[in-house]
């Protein structure tokens, strides 16, 4: 932990990649350890190295095509006691690596552009964001679920403490908090792009961003606090363990140590972008940037470098070219600028820098409170104060430049003006130039390609070209009432239909609950009340949609036939007619609805709705009636019959087909609804339940898990708790990755109350039986 008033100072530089070190992470094994992945394609594994203040490389791993730009530990299991290393590449694609091979154990595909940010929770599971604008929920090998609604590149991921809660950050400047696959909450505040997340406790988490500010978050929405200190983008954001005080890395070549609120120590690096950083358990920071050198910082005394090796990272750090444009410099006119006799004045507080004029040269110095001196940071270069004849510079709006080119687009358009120094960075240089000409970003490698052909690829000191992509982030820069009423079920040997005497026994109870088999059905109804409503409504009708009587004899003979054990088959004219009514005024369809649910359980009436020919025409009518503005009646009823076309084929094969779509409408009734709305949507889940554990697709029975975990939050009638507890028991009988998953979400813990409802004693015995899984 972070003891109060320690100064952090250099422990060592740790060599051995070859590009920019993008991400890091505290590793499990070895204790003291850490993994970094980097621009050069590998992601390496380093121990401490015994008595020394040094680390050693452990293993160097390979899989990407392309450079890897973020790593996360996956904790360990009984298969793999050591964990699992996971990281995250430019190729669009995943790699989890044992502490033992040098090669991927398995690869994750699903993301369709790189993987920018990986966080793991218990039980296995995996968040993934990526600029795809899409965060994917992993478990094992498998993707579990896809978190949509961002607007642009998903460039933090973390899943918090609490079971089932995640956040994601983007460069749509927005947070938000996801429960079970659902977007719960969107944190806005910051004015530029999400760069990193932390979290603090299981209500408080640490947002940066390339706004150069610092947010901490309740989950409940409220922005607690806001720091600034950052003087360029904030790249990564970590938490010392055990307290609130955290650190933060940059653009503007720093690493921040925050105390108590406060920014207590800057320290400078010699690389201009410092991507990466973590804190390992002993409280040491390492840090990873562009020149592809890790540092480790340490308050310990012991494990604090020696003098020589001090002096020779403040050599480098002297030696560093500093651009003003990407400092806190401002803007500098060396004549003004006073000697060295200027550093003989104490600094007045920690991490105040400096400029003084020596021989012609810009310094740069930051004051150490700590040691009570000035160190040396860099030479500034493209200072102004010269006029374009005097330093063969070019001026442009007030400013020097190497070179200031015109840009014509297209033959017609008008000509733009891009400014440039061999200091910049050409990628940003060109996404910069897009954006405040509001041109199409189509245009960005053309510009690039413009900016390094006629400046003949001159850089100046560690700007690194050839892997960064400020368009999307991966370099640098990234921009800115019915009639069959449902009867409470107890005290019956099937709890769905009632038939039968049943007796609770003792815990050691037979589990007659689940897995469930067959889809259970709405099979309640009064035919004549159903067709007395039917005439009632029929004279409130439009003209043109009215049914004739010989209309309602056949609805009439339809109904009889579908509801008594008739081995008469309905005619085609009675399907027609039916289909006639159920396409009244959402005001008076409610009768018709009725007895399609009926109706929908006979073999050829199922098979006619929900034939390949008509099965889009047919859900997407009954979807119309699941809106939240819509009639509760028409809701129940469209529910009722959707969990009815599971009893045959033509049916089951719908239901299947469209499980997404019927799902994501059938959940917005959560709310608002009544009771026997939520028993529907209960036992609708529970048909769905029902087939996936039949062809174990694992995927579907995420988004079932997603669904109770969702609803059964709302939910307070007990048969709904009970047919949505019967669902979540057949999801995971018999798949250890559901029962993984199942507790991943949070599950076990949401369901625990209701193991002790007295009555109906089917819940706390099924509730039982279902804990006993988990």
């Amino acid at each position: 932990m972070a003891s109060a008033g320690g100064t952090y100072r250099l422990r060592c530089s740790v060599g051995g990649h070859e590009l920019d070190v993008r991400g890091l992470s505290q590793g499990l094994f070895p204790p003291g350890g850490f993994v970094s992945v980097s621009r050069d394609r590998t992601a390496r594994l380093w121990a401490p190295d015994g008595p020394n203040r040094g680390f050693t490389e452990m293993h160097c791993m390979s899989g990407h095509s392309n450079f890897v730009s973020c790593v996360c530990i996956i904790p360990s299991n009984d298969i793999y006691p050591h964990g699992l290393i996971a990281t995250g590449g430019n190729d669009h694609n995943i790699c989890i690596f044992t502490l033992d091979d040098t090669a991927p154990l398995y690869v994750l595909k699903g993301h369709k552009n790189t993987v920018c940010s990986l966080s793991s929770g218990k039980f296995g599971t995996l968040l993934s964001g990526s600029w795809d604008t899409t965060a994917k929920v992993w478990l094992n090998d498998k993707c579990m679920m896809t978190l949509q609604g961002h607007t642009a590149a998903v460039w933090a991921v973390k899943i918090l403490p609490e079971q089932g809660l995640m956040l994601t950050g983007s460069a749509d400047k927005t947070i938000k908090l996801w429960k079970a696959g659902r977007c719960e909450r969107t944190f806005t505040g910051h004015e530029d792009c999400v760069r990193g997340l932390a979290i603090l406790s299981d209500t408080e988490f640490l947002s940066c961003a390339n706004d150069a500010s610092i947010r901490r978050w309740q989950i409940s929405g409220e922005c607690l606090q806001i720091y600034y200190g950052h003087t360029n983008y904030i790249y990564s954001i970590s938490v010392f363990p055990h307290c609130k005080d955290f650190v933060t890395t940059g653009e503007d070549r720093s690493l921040r140590i925050w105390k108590r609120g406060e920014c207590a120590q800057i320290i400078r690096l010699p690389a201009q972008s410092v991507w990466s950083c973590c804190v390992l358990d002993n409280g040491d920071i390492v840090v990873g940037a562009s020149d592809g050198i890790i540092r480790v910082f340490t308050e310990s005394l012991e494990r604090t470098a020696s003098a020589e090796e001090i002096q020779a990272f403040e050599n480098e750090l002297s030696q560093a070219t500093i651009d003003p444009k990407t400092s806190d410099l401002g803007d500098i006119n060396a004549d003004d600028l006073p000697g060295r006799e200027h550093l003989k004045e104490p600094g007045t507080r920690e991490g105040q820098t400096r400029l003084i004029r020596d021989n012609g040269k810009v310094e740069a110095y930051q004051w150490s409170v700590s040691e009570g001196r000035w160190i040396k940071i860099g030479e500034v270069v493209g200072s102004s104060g010269a006029t374009q004849q005097t330093s063969g510079r070019v001026l442009f709006e007030g400013k020097e430049y190497d070179y200031v080119f015109t840009i014509d687009v297209n033959e017609n358009g008008p000509s733009y003006k891009l400014p440039y120094n061999i200091s910049d960075d050409p990628w940003l240089t060109a996404y910069n130039f897009l954006q405040k000409n509001d041109l199409n970003a189509m245009f960005l490698d053309q510009v690039v390609k413009f900016i390094i052909d006629n400046t003949k690829g001159q850089t100046l000191g560690n700007t690194d070209t050839g892997f960064s992509d400020p368009f999307t982030g991966a370099g640098r820069y990234v921009p800115g009432s019915a009639s069959n009423m449902v009867a409470p079920l107890s005290g019956v040997v099937d709890p769905f239909t009632g038939r039968g005497a049943y007796q609770a026994t003792d815990a050691k109870a037979e589990n007659i609950y689940f897995p469930k088999k067959e889809a259970v059905t709405f099979d309640q109804a009064n035919p004549t009340q159903i067709l007395g409503k039917l005439k009632e409504l029929n004279g409130s009708a439009p003209e043109e949609q009215k049914l004739t009587e010989d209309d309602l004899i056949l609805l009439e003979k339809l109904l009889f036939v579908t509801c008594n054990t008739s081995l008469e088959t309905p005619t085609a004219q009675q399907l027609q007619t039916l289909w006639k009514a159920i396409n009244w005024p959402e005001d008076i369809v409610f009768p018709a609805l009725d007895i399609l649910r009926l109706s929908i359980r006979h073999p050829s009436v199922n098979e006619n709705f929900c034939s390949e020919k008509d099965s889009i025409r047919f859900s997407s009518h009954l979807l119309k009636f699941l809106s939240r503005n819509g009639k509760q009646a028409n809701q129940l009823l469209a529910l009722r019959t959707l969990c009815n076309c599971f009893v045959s084929q033509g049916g089951q094969r719908l239901m299947m087909s469209q499980r997404d779509t019927i799902m994501s409408h059938a959940i917005e009734l959560k709310l608002g609804g009544s009771k026997n709305i939520h028993i529907a949507l209960a036992t609708l889940t529970l048909n769905y339940a029902v087939w996936l554990h039949k062809v174990n697709n694992i995927e579907g029975k995420a988004q079932c898990l997603s669904v109770i975990s969702t609803v059964i939050e709302v939910v307070q009638d007990l048969e709904a708790i009970f047919r949505l507890l019967v669902a979540l028991g057949t999801l995971i009988s018999d798949d250890t990755n559901a029962v993984q998953l199942a507790k991943s979400l949070g599950v076990d813990s949401q369901i625990k109350k209701y193991a002790s409802v007295s009555e109906p004693a089917k819940v706390s015995e099924c509730c039982r039986f279902v804990l006993n899984l988990l």
